[in-house]
């Protein structure tokens, strides 16, 4: 039995979808599940463990050191590229995750392990762009020029399920295929929607204040727009074959990922 930590999340969803298409026994822990993830560890049986850094938090360690207690025989946790970056460098943090404890309980569990290094998620541009582009053809957000490889979550979730079958060792790096600025995403949204889309380039602090309104912590949003300034110049993280080396099959492109969830923008 595999056991998903934050199971029903941006990635464990698709994690879940990824293994029981495949035939294989899954129990998942979340929010919105209820149950803990060492009750189930307890129980017995569970051959490998997925560490979520936001779901575990700084329970990582604990959970890796109770699931080798336990009989567990491989952990995988999700972690990111810049989790070698200072905490203030990673905005994810002031979000809750835990990316850097999840990958050392990982490391030191004494188990076979595999750490994901995801970039960001192809979601993140319907939480920046989407609501925007179902009320117009207007995009305002910041820093047009700023590129990042878009990784879509199936991809993860899949490369997730392979790695806790025993797919890959230490650690993975998983960008998308291409390297995309802001203005770059917003024309393929448009080019794929068939919609005459516009970035209207507007000042970091506007766009902040735009994200705390919907709900993001303030500090988050500064901490994101400090990492857009930072970065500027040349992609953070370039396009690796991660996901490729793993799945035999090259990453989704931003266009496959905007047709899939097209009614999110």
């Amino acid at each position: 039995m595999i056991l998903v930590t934050g199971a029903t999340g941006t990635v464990g969803r698709h994690l879940v979808a990824a293994l029981e298409a495949g035939g294989h026994k899954v129990r998942g822990v979340s929010r919105s599940t209820g149950g803990s993830a060492e009750e189930v560890l307890r129980e017995g049986g569970v051959d490998a463990l997925f560490l979520h850094p936001r779901a575990v938090g700084e329970r990582a360690g604990e959970l890796a050191a109770l699931a080798r207690e336990c009989g567990v025989r491989r952990i995988v946790a999700l972690s990111a590229m810049n989790v070698d970056d200072p905490d203030e460098h990673q905005p994810s943090r002031l979000a809750g995750d835990r990316n850097r404890e999840a990958e050392q309980a990982a490391a030191g569990s004494g188990l076979p392990w595999v750490a994901l290094r995801a970039s960001s998620f192809a979601a993140n541009t319907v939480r920046a762009f989407g609501g925007q582009l179902r009320g117009g053809d207007v995009v305002r957000y910041t820093f047009r020029g700023f590129e990042e490889s878009l990784l879509d979550e199936r991809d993860l979730g899949e490369v997730a399920a392979a790695a806790l079958l025993g797919a890959g060792d230490g650690v993975l790096e998983l960008t998308g295929p291409q390297s995309l600025s802001h203005g770059e995403q917003v024309a393929i949204i448009g080019a794929v929607l068939g919609r005459p889309l516009r970035f209207e380039e507007v000042p970091p602090e506007a766009a902040a204040r735009g994200m705390v309104a919907g709900g993001m912590p303030a500090a988050f949003a500064e901490a994101l727009m400090a990492r857009y300034r930072r970065h500027l110049d040349r992609p953070q993280h370039p396009p690796t074959d991660g996901v490729r080396a793993i799945l035999g099959r090259p990453a989704c492109t931003f266009a496959h990922y905007v047709e899939a969830h097209r009614a999110s923008f």
